[in-house]
């Protein structure tokens, strides 16, 4: 098979089809990673927002029945902060993806060839009284082998890379968080919620 023969048939759409549907794949993960991670840790079973509650001291003036200020007293306030606003939700995507194949492939044609040549010679003579004779026999044989073979190696490697950058915040889930912003609360503690004194947002 020759070097064009044998890179013919390797199956590239399978090569770099495979990698690709694999990228696709891993983006698909990753956005229902995300949605899960917002139901998770955003909200509770009920559907309700997961708060996070932080209790602190803050100086509060204290005024007489004419409303003049006679001091300073320091009140706990509680404030409570939906959770979901407090955090990045993972939104990875894949921004590139490099598909490196190589191939290497050596073709060696190799070719013997062994040969033998055998030579025997016998010689007769006879003597006597006149005429004298002789005789010579020769016998003469060759022998000669030729054999051929081709070695081919063959070196495969596939790299694939890929990037994956934070992406930014899909408009929904913006105004989601614009919506739950709204409901961070500041009271006095023992208040919050409880029919007393109104929570005041975003002091």
């Amino acid at each position: 098979m020759a070097v064009g023969d044998e890179l013919s048939s390797l199956d590239f759409s399978a090569m770099i089809g495979g990698p690709l549907s694999a990228v696709v794949h891993a983006q698909a993960q990753s956005a229902q990673s995300s949605v899960d991670y917002i139901k998770s840790v955003g909200f509770g079973p009920d559907g309700s927002p997961t708060m996070v509650s932080f209790a602190y001291d803050r100086p509060v003036e204290t005024r007489n029945d004419q409303g003049v200020v006679t001091g300073v007293e320091h009140q706990k306030y509680e404030l409570s902060v939906p959770i979901l606003t407090m955090l990045q939700p993972p939104f990875i995507r894949v921004q590139e993806a490099t598909i490196e194949f190589n191939a290497k492939i050596n073709s060696v044609q190799e070719s013997s060839t062994a040969s033998s040549n055998d030579v025997q010679a016998s010689l007769g003579a006879s003597a006597g009284w006149l005429p004298f004779s002789a005789s010579l026999k020769v016998n003469y044989s060759h022998q000669q082998s030729t054999s051929e073979g081709s070695k081919v190696e063959r070196t495969y490697s596939m790299a694939v890379k890929v990037k994956a950058v934070q992406d930014e915040m899909p408009a929904g889930t913006e105004r989601l968080l614009n919506i739950l912003e709204r409901g961070i609360n500041e009271a006095p503690a023992g208040r919050n919620g409880d029919g007393g004194e109104p929570a005041a947002a975003n002091p």
